[in-house]
């Protein structure tokens, strides 16, 4: 399996773009430079993330999200970051 990432990813199971093996791997996200911990989903060519509102739920029991713009940054928390150097 290659370290490549896809563009879109999901953690919703009935999202299209859900991937459990790649999130069972570790997927980190670093937005505007800070790491996040909480995404639902992220889209690297449109520059979002998606993430929950809160404890609020909708009418399904689904988590309320809201989706923020900047720069996203994915990657695999067990391979090593750029410019670290590897153990």
């Amino acid at each position: 399996m290659t370290d490549a990432l896809p563009d879109r990813l999901s953690t919703n199971p009935k999202s299209p773009h859900y991937d459990e093996a790649l999130l069972a791997r570790g997927v980190g996200i670093r937005f505007n430079g800070q790491e996040k911990t909480n995404v639902e989903e992220y889209c690297v060519s449109e520059g979002w993330i998606r993430v929950a509102a809160g404890r609020s739920l909708d009418r399904f029991g689904n988590p309320m999200t809201v989706r923020l713009k900047g720069t996203v940054e994915p990657y695999l928390r067990g391979a090593p970051e750029p410019g670290e150097a590897s153990p």
